[in-house]
Parts: structure tokens; sequence; C-alpha cells
């Protein structure tokens, strides 16, 4: 496939590491420039968008979107990584009800804080958490603010259960998981994660690497790509003529005869130009409008 661009929905598989998604796929689309939009842990599974040529600008703009997993937690057991990989620390015997673990739940959802775990990505002071835990030196870790819209518990055995949630970036699972089991008095620890929505992509659509090779045989790997301009539906459409068009590419700020908002911005051509500001301009018939992020090159 020749210059491709475009995001594709991977449906990753435990064992990878979403740099090793990335290196997959620039090998299924012949091309270097690819990139993810934020990281989910080797042993997760599920939505992975990863962004290949233009769409790579996408990048930081999908990183903070809201998303949404489904976890099996265990409680009576706490380990240093809150998942099940890592080093048991405590096991504790479990004697807790459903509507306990209700309400334990309950009362983390809404505006929490966190405080990041040490096996993270995060970096303080230049250095990743996750390198610093792996040589046995715990650091102290400001909580972070984040959104629990939605969680909610199924197939509670008395021992494990599936817990859904839909979130804020910068959400850890395993430590919405950890928390709870804290606020129970017995600990807990993530044994699965599987995400199955960031930001508008969702599961259905997505693709395993090994289906994406297999369409990449039969040569027809542009239906397996979303366009750049879909990310951004949630905005209107502003169609500008060549005049404004050549200042807004270029940085510049254009004039147009639309209210004030931020647009898809199209050529008389149909192209996809960039995601703009429209703002008031009370001294001019017509508003301003600046490029936020420009995707034409043409």
């Amino acid at each position: 496939m020749e210059n491709p661009n475009g995001i594709v929905i991977v449906d990753k598989e435990k064992g990878f590491t979403s740099h090793d998604v990335v290196n997959v796929i620039r090998k299924i689309y012949s091309t270097r420039k690819v990139g993810h939009t934020g990281t989910l842990d080797p042993d997760a599974t599920g939505v992975l968008p990863i962004c290949i040529g233009k769409a790579t600008k996408v990048c930081d703009m999908l990183t903070f979107s809201d998303k949404e997993y489904e976890a099996r937690v265990k409680l009576g057991v706490v380990t240093d990584t809150q998942d099940i990989s890592g080093t048991v620390l405590e096991e504790n015997e479990v004697h807790i009800s459903e509507s306990q673990l209700l309400e334990a739940v309950k009362k983390h959802t809404g505006s929490i804080e966190q405080i990041p775990p040490m096996y993270s990505a995060i970096k303080i002071d230049g250095k990743k958490l996750c390198d610093l835990a792996r040589k046995g030196v715990e650091v102290e870790r400001k909580p972070r603010p984040v959104t629990i819209y939605s969680a909610n518990v199924s197939d509670f055995d008395g021992i494990s259960f599936n817990l859904k949630v839909s979130c804020s970036k910068g959400t850890y699972i395993r430590t919405l998981c950890h928390d709870i089991g804290r606020m129970l008095g017995c600990g807990a620890v993530m044994t699965e994660l599987r995400r199955t929505k960031a930001s508008i992509f969702a599961l259905d659509k997505a693709y395993t690497l090994d289906e994406l090779k297999s369409v990449a045989e039969t040569g027809d790997l542009g239906k397996t790509l979303m366009s750049i301009d879909s990310v951004f539906e949630e905005y209107g459409k502003l169609t500008i003529n060549d005049s404004v068009k050549k200042r807004v590419c270029n940085g510049a700020i254009g004039y147009v005869a639309a209210a004030p908002g931020t647009y898809r911005v199209y050529d008389n051509d149909g192209n996809f130009l960039c995601i703009a500001e429209v703002r008031e301009q009370k001294e001019n018939e017509k508003n301003t409008i600046k490029s936020i992020k420009t995707f034409f090159d043409g």
C-alpha cells in the first residue's frame, strides 16, 4: 500500500507492548510513519488505535480521550505491580458480601484521586517510575485527579468479580482495583484487563495483527483504515475558499462567514485541511479562523 494515511484499530493480544504493535504495523503497511495513541500494558488486550502517515499528527490529541475497560479482579491478594504479574506482597482471607463490594466500588466512582503505581511509565525528574521500581527504589508520587464515569460489578463468586469501567484519561484500572481492595480491608489484584473503547474507537471495528496480515495478502489494506477526519465528527464541517485555505494552512489568520466554534475544515475539492477555531470578530462582518492542527500538505 503506497503512502497510507489513516487510523487502524488494533485488537492487541497479550504479550505485545504498544511499541511491538507499532513495529508490526510498520511492516504490514510498509511505512515508517506509525505511532500509537497511548500505551496498553503487555498483559492487557483490546483497543489500541494506531496512526499511520499524516494521521500521526492526531496521536497527541487521542491520548487525552476517555476510555472503557473490562477487568477481572481477585480479592485477598496484593502485589507490587497491582496486577497478577507482580510479586505477591499480601495474601488475606476474604469475607466480603456483594453489598460490601458494591458499596466500595460506588465510593470509587465520580471525581477521585489516584496515586500512580510505581510500575508505570510516568516520569519523575526525568526517570520512569517502572525503571526505578525494578531497581527497588520507591519515590513519593502525588495523587492525580481522574474521573470514573461508571463502574459496574458482575459475576462475583465471593473471591473474584468482573469490573466494567468508563473513565477519563490517565486512569489506572489496576490502581482502581487495588484501592477498592484496600477499602475492603482484604486487598485486591487485577488479573485480566481488556480495553473495549478509546475515544470513538471500539472493538467492533478492530483487527488482530493476524487479521491485518491476512488482509495485506489480498492487497486491500485501505479498507482497514479510518479517515483522519472521522476522529473529529463531533465538530461541524466548514468549507473554505482557496484564498482562506492558503492563509489557514500556513498558520495565518483568515476570515470566514461562520459562527464561532471549532470546525473540521475542507477545501472546495473536499480535501480535509485542518481542525480550526473560528472566533468572533466584532470589528468585521466576518469572523477569524485559525488552524489548531493542520493535516493538509499538498
